[in-house]
């Protein structure tokens, strides 16, 4: 089974829920998407020395076998909803009065 896949299928999903039920439109910001870029520029720096050098290896049991050079597909969607899940909580509660 693909379970590295679903996760991070299901995290995206979960972004997605989160920015609507929360109200916080971050998805719908260029400033966002932009951030997003400059974070995948990064990852393929650093994540694919890496996973080139074999520093992190990835079992082909648990992913799809999809890959961006030498990085799954699937951690590119884990880090962005790793990113896009702490950005919507910071925007959320950045909006709050102290009590």
């Amino acid at each position: 089974m693909k379970e590295y896949t679903i996760l991070a299928l299901f995290s995206v999903l979960a972004v997605f829920i989160l920015d609507a039920l929360l109200k916080t439109r971050v998805l719908k910001r260029k400033i966002f998407w932009l951030f997003i870029f400059i974070i995948a520029i990064f990852k393929l720096l650093v994540n694919g020395y890496l996973t080139a050098t074999k520093i992190v290896n990835y079992n082909p049991e648990f992913f799809l076998g999809i890959k961006l050079g030498s990085i799954p597909l699937e951690d590119f969607l884990f880090g962005f909803s790793m990113v896009s899940i702490a950005i919507i909580i910071w925007e959320y509660f950045g909006d709050r009065k102290p009590c």
